[in-house]
C-alpha cells in the first residue's frame, strides 16, 4: 500500500495533537547518553504496594505483648493480631529478644521462598521522614529524595543513566501496567506496557493496516515512511528509529504461556498479568535493566480483615502478591533466569500498632521490605528490630525505622547491578548512613568502592516523542 505525502502529514498531524492529552510518563525513547557506562544485564523489578500496607500483619510479632495488646480482642471479629501466623526462623538473635515473627496465613508461598533461602526480609523498614500523607511519602520514595517531592528525576531513572549507556536495548526500562510511576520519571526510554501484543504507534482509523479491523496496526507503509524521516540525522532522529525498533520486535507477540507446571493466579488487578509481561520481556532478551509494578489497595482503614479465613481485604491481597511472586520465580526458574532477576518489595509507609474503632488501621511508619532472587541472603530477617514497647515506638503509636530504605536499595545496586554511584541514584545519602544501617542482604557485598559524591538529580535535558499506545 502507497502512503500520499497528504495521507502521511494528517496521520502525523494527528498524532501529534494527541499529545495534548498524553502523560508524559507514557512518551518513549528521548536519547539521554549515560553518565558512565557500566552495570551488567541483571534485571531488578520494583513492586510497590500502593496505600501504605500492614507490614505488622504481613510479617507480624504475633506473640509480642505490646502488639497482642494494642490489636487483640476477646472478640475475634474484632481482633486484628494475626492468628495462625506461619513461624519464621528470623537466623538474626536480635529479632527474637521479644518475640517470635511470622508470615500472615496468606503469604505461604512467600514462606516457601524464604525456606528455601530466596528470599530476605528486612523489618522496621522504610522511608525516614515525618510525613504520614500517601502522596508526599511515596514522591519522597520513588524520586529518591525524602523531604524534596519536586525532584525532576526519579530514583529509577538516575540509576538508569549510570548502568546503561546507548547501547541500542529495546526495551531497557519497563512499567507493566498503565503508566510510568515517578521513580522513572525523566527516564526517556521508559515503555509503560499493560499488554505487549498491543504496543503500536497510534494513528487515525483509515491508515491502519487491516481492513476488516482484525488486526488493528499500522501498516508497514506508515512505518516505513516514518523511518525514512527518521534517517535525517537530526536530533530526534534516532529516537524515532528506536521506537519503530521496539514496535517491530513487539509486533506478533503472541499471548504469553508461562513455563509448564507454572500458573499465575486469576485477579482483577491486573498484577498477574503485569509479572507475565515482565517475565515475557526477559526471556525475550529485550534488554530489560528496570522494571516496575503496582498492586493497590492496601489502604486500610477499615475492615482490614487480618483473621477472616479466606475473604479478608488484607488477606486476599497478601494471598494474590505471594502467589505472583512464586509463580514468576518459578517461571523464569524454569528457564535458569532466576539468578538474572532481583524483585524488591515496598511500601510508602507501614500501619500504626494500634488498632482503630473501624476495625482498621490507620497510617504508620516504620514497615518491612521484602527481597527475592538468587543472589539475595534469603531465609533471614536483616536489619535492626527496634521493639513495639514503651519508649520504643515513633511518636509512641508506630513502628520505628532502623533502615532507611536506600540503603538496602543501594546495597542492591552496588552488589548485584555494579552501579556504586548511590550518590547519584540517592542524594543525601551518606557514607555514614550506609555503613550503620548496612543489612548485607546481597550474598556478594563489596562496599569499599561506593561513591557518595552527590550528583544533581535533575540530569540531561529530555525529548519525547508522543503516541505510543499502550
Amino acid at each position: 500500500m502507497e502512503i500520499t505525502r497528504r495521507q502521511f502529514m494528517v496521520g502525523c498531524s494527528t498524532a501529534i495533537a494527541a499529545l495534548a492529552g498524553a502523560r508524559i510518563s507514557n512518551m518513549v525513547f528521548a536519547e539521554e547518553q549515560a553518565d558512565i557506562a557500566a552495570g551488567n544485564d541483571n534485571v531488578l523489578v520494583v513492586v510497590f504496594l500502593r496505600g501504605g500496607c500492614d507490614g505488622l500483619s504481613l510479617v507480624a510479632p504475633y506473640d509480642d505483648p505490646n502488639y497482642l495488646a494494642a490489636r487483640a480482642s476477646n472478640n475475634s471479629w474484632e481482633s486484628l493480631a494475626v492468628n495462625n501466623a506461619i513461624q519464621l526462623n528470623p537466623n538474626n538473635g536480635g529479632f527474637g529478644a521479644t518475640s517470635n515473627f511470622g508470615f500472615h496465613p496468606g503469604a505461604a508461598p512467600l514462606n516457601e521462598l524464604y525456606q528455601e533461602g530466596k528470599l530476605g526480609i528486612i523489618h522496621a523498614c522504610g522511608l525516614d521522614d515525618d510525613t504520614r500523607s500517601h502522596f508526599d511519602a511515596m514522591d519522597y520514595m520513588e524520586r529518591g529524595t525524602p523531604g524534596q517531592k519536586f525532584t525532576s528525576s526519579g530514583w529509577l531513572a538516575r540509576h538508569l543513566r549510570v548502568i546503561t549507556s546507548d547501547d541500542g536495548s529495546t526495551l531497557p526500562s519497563l512499567s507493566a501496567g498503565s503508566a510510568a510511576p515517578a521513580s522513572l520519571l525523566s527516564d526517556t526510554r521508559a515503555i509503560s506496557m499493560n499488554d505487549s501484543r498491543s504496543y503500536d504507534l497510534s494513528t487515525p482509523h483509515r491508515y491502519r493496516g487491516a481492513a476488516d479491523n482484525t488486526n488493528p496496526r499500522l501498516n508497514d507503509a506508515m512505518l516505513k515512511a516514518l523511518e525514512t524521516m527518521y534517517r535525517s540525522g537530526s536530533a530526534v532522529s534516532a529516537t524515532g528509529l528506536r521506537t519503530i525498533e521496539t514496535i517491530r520486535s513487539l509486533r506478533g507477540t503472541s499471548s504469553y504461556a508461562p513455563a509448564g507446571g507454572v500458573t499465575y493466579p486469576s485477579d482483577n488487578f491486573g498484577f498477574s498479568n503485569s509479572l507475565q509481561i515482565i517475565a515475557q520481556s526477559v526471556k525475550r532478551n529485550l534488554g530489560l535493566r528496570v522494571a516496575t509494578v503496582d498492586l493497590g489497595g492496601w489502604d486500610h482503614h477499615e475492615n482490614q480483615g487480618v483473621n477472616e479465613s479466606q475473604w479478608g481485604a488484607f488477606y486476599t491481597l497478601t494471598n494474590l502478591l505471594s502467589r505472583g511472586l512464586h509463580a514468576l520465580y518459578d517461571d523464569l526458574a524454569a528457564d535458569n533466569l532466576q539468578n538474572k532477576v532481583t524483585v524488591v518489595v515496598m511500601s510508602e509507609f507501614g500501619r500504626r500498632l494500634g488498632k482503630n474503632d473501624s476495625r482498621g488501621t490507620d497510617h504508620g511508619h516504620g514497615n518491612v521490605m521484602l527481597v527475592l532472587g538468587g543472589d539475595v541472603r534469603g531465609g533471614r530477617m536483616l536489619g535492626k528490630w527496634p521493639g513495639l514497647g514503651p519508649g520504643q515506638l515513633d511518636r509512641n503509636e508506630d513502628l520505628k525505622i532502623t533502615t532507611d530504605y536506600r540503603v538496602v536499595m543501594g546495597e542492591i545496586l552496588a552488589n548485584k547491578f555494579g552501579n556504586a554511584r548511590l550518590g547519584a541514584v540517592f542524594p543525601g545519602i551518606t557514607s555514614e548512613l550506609y555503613a550503620s544501617q548496612r543489612t548485607g542482604v546481597m550474598t556478594a557485598s563489596d562496599n569499599t568502592r561506593i561513591d557518595f559524591t552527590p550528583v544533581n538529580p535533575a540530569g540531561p535535558n529530555s525529548i519525547y516523542l508522543p503516541l505510543v499506545r499502550r
